[in-house]
């Protein structure tokens, strides 16, 4: 199941990643949740699993959730750039453990005004 797709920005590459609030329920969230975190055990493309924490801060009343612990690995690991495109899937793996997928696209080839997206897998290969 697709949870979100989120072009990342200059905070997503320097400090954490914003998640969008509606994921809340598919990341494992409960209202009235005690904790304000969960870990996620997450797969990318090379089968490499990761483990990110989510959390939320009330801002206005409102939950903001982010990917913080991990997640600034998985972006110098990967070479993650401003504007280059991440999606998460809720998926089941019970050979790894992890309950998530996470695969990242680049720019790579501006063709004639197209955008042309690239899994960051097949560039690194």
């Amino acid at each position: 199941m697709h949870l979100f797709t989120k072009l990342l920005s200059p905070t997503d590459i320097k400090k954490r990643l914003a998640v969008p609030t509606e994921s809340l329920p598919q990341l494992g969230f409960v209202k009235d949740q005690q904790n304000h975190y969960v870990d996620l055990l997450v797969k990318d493309s090379p089968q490499r699993v990761w483990r990110f924490r989510c959390l939320t801060r009330l801002t206005c009343n409102q939950s903001k959730p982010y990917l913080s612990s991990g997640w600034l690995d998985f972006v110098q690991t990967k070479g993650l750039q401003i504007n280059d495109r991440v999606h998460l899937y809720k998926e089941e793996d019970e050979a790894t453990g992890a309950r998530y997928r996470i695969r990242v696209e680049i720019n790579m080839f501006p063709l004639m005004g197209q955008i042309s997206w690239v899994d960051i897998e097949q560039v690194h290969q």
